[in-house]
């Protein structure tokens, strides 16, 4: 069954905030909590393809773990739903309120608890976000590589097991996250974890809430790894004849063990958008844009062999850029590429794919869904975090048709499956929200989507976290 963006599949019930309850949640926490339309509005929409949801009937701006914990023994005695929201940059529909509630802003719960630069782990609240961590550790010799092009909270990534452009080399949330300060349904706090880099102690909990999407439990502090800086940096641009011979690129250099921090892949669609948008002039052909990180030596070691490597398959000629402005002038570029297609089409949404597969079936199932994607006719752009078989197509569709809703829909359903009959996933790191819900079922099994339930239902019985996302509800 394909999941319409126009109608969301669970749709928001009758308003529970009476107004004998908003009087009571007001006298608790004033000019914290809003009902104006206008803020509602801006927390019941992200930036998925999904519209006319109605927003939350109420928004509370939380600033201490004693709020969470406050709201969610309020939520838990009235049956409230709560919707955890952190920027609003997530793309599968994650924190609308489709069953109405309240959204729980986290944004002012933005403060960096600690820095322990000498294990190299830092302490946060969820409203940090990942360029304001950054900010924090200069001067320290560290950073934090989790890097999914958005200016996300990391409460927000942390929920939806976030990655981008340096997972290759640094790992996603999953493997950056240690330890969890989590407000569960009842209004208790757990802490999962530690600050010890492993443990076998019992079940592994921090795993469990990692990608949660906000189901399980509120996350108020989190323990993060951070990474020594680079002694040197250098980042590549490389063009292509076409996408196979870039995307035979990349799979040979992961698979000559070649330890790149980025490789990036985008097709001719992306770069005349990005050239438009951004104001660059870089070659309209599927293009690679590479990172190298290790010892002045190291990188020009690797950036060699990269070299050599593209030249076996075409490319063009690089495109260097040692200095921090001209390395973040192409990688902004390649953050904006969103934006940049957003505005190619003024209206338009974008519908957005996400599949990951092992890194020798990436050209199988890339090719054969750009032959599928040509053939439809919609606008589209494909950029990839290749370098560990993630890819994301967006068709961009007229938000009013709802011919091109089908179509990119049916597209989205076929590389999917594709995706998972190379023994692949549906989303390698935007998380499943509502929209690809069917998709989880497709490629867990009803056993295990059943497991996922029983859990569900054990730690939140009332289903007043986040419903309607993930596992329908059920």
């Amino acid at each position: 069954m394909l999941l319409t963006t126009d109608s969301p599949r669970s749709t928001a019930a009758p308003a529970r905030l009476t107004p004998d309850l908003l009087a009571a949640l007001a006298a608790r926490f004033g000019a914290q909590l809003s009902t104006a339309l206008a803020v509602r509005e801006q927390h019941g929409r992200d930036e998925s393809a999904y519209v006319d949801v109605p927003p939350p009937e109420a928004v509370l701006f939380a600033e201490s773990t004693q709020d969470v914990i406050d709201l969610i023994v309020f939520a838990d005695a009235h049956a409230v739903p709560v919707i955890p929201f952190g920027v609003g940059s997530s793309l599968e529909g994650h924190l609308l309120a489709v069953r109405g509630g309240i959204s729980l802003d986290v944004s002012r719960m933005n403060r960096v608890l600690a820095v322990n630069a000498e294990d190299m782990t830092v302490t946060v609240q969820p409203g940090v976000t990942r360029k304001q961590l950054n900010s924090e550790l200069k001067g320290t010799g560290l950073f934090f590589p989790v890097d999914p092009g958005a200016d996300a909270s990391i409460g927000g990534m942390c929920a939806t097991r976030a990655s981008g452009t340096n997972a290759v080399r640094y790992g996603t949330m999953r493997e950056n996250v240690l330890a969890l300060e989590v407000v569960t349904a009842s209004g208790a706090v757990v802490r999962t974890g530690t600050r010890a880099k492993k443990s076998s102690a019992g079940y592994d909990l921090t795993r469990l809430m990692v990608g949660s999407e906000g189901t399980l439990g509120v996350f108020t502090e989190i323990v993060v790894r951070v990474h020594p800086l680079p002694e040197a940096e250098s980042a590549a641009v490389c063009s292509f004849p076409s996408i196979e011979a870039a995307v035979r690129t990349a799979i040979h250099i992961i698979q000559a063990g070649i330890p790149i921090a980025r490789v990036e892949l985008l097709d001719a669609n992306s770069i005349r958008m990005v050239n438009v948008h951004s104001k660059l002039a870089l070659p309209e052909s599927p293009m690679l844009l590479m990172e190298f990180h290790g010892t002045a030596s190291g990188v020009k070691e690797q950036a060699e062999t990269v070299r050599m490597i593209a030249d076996e398959f075409g490319g063009g000629s690089f495109e260097w850029a040692t200095s921090a402005e001209d390395r973040s002038r192409l990688w902004t570029a390649r953050h904006h590429a969103y934006f940049a297609a957003i505005q190619s089409r003024p209206g338009c949404r974008a519908i957005s794919t996400d599949t990951c597969v092992p890194i020798s079936r990436l050209a199988e199932c890339l090719l054969e869904s750009v032959d599928e994607a040509d053939a439809a006719g919609l606008p589209y752009y494909l950029v990839g975090h290749v370098g560990d078989g993630n890819f994301h197509f967006g068709y961009l569709i007229d938000p009013n048709s709802a011919h091109e809703r089908r179509v990119a829909e049916t597209l989205n359903a076929q590389l999917v499956a594709r995706a998972i009959r190379l023994d692949g996933t549906c989303t390698g790191e935007h998380g499943i929200g509502m929209h690809k819900m069917d998709f989880l079922v497709q490629e867990a099994g009803i056993e295990a989507v059943e497991m996922m339930r029983a859990i569900k239902r054990t730690l939140d019985p009332k289903g007043i976290l986040n419903p309607g996302k993930i596992l329908d509800g059920k």
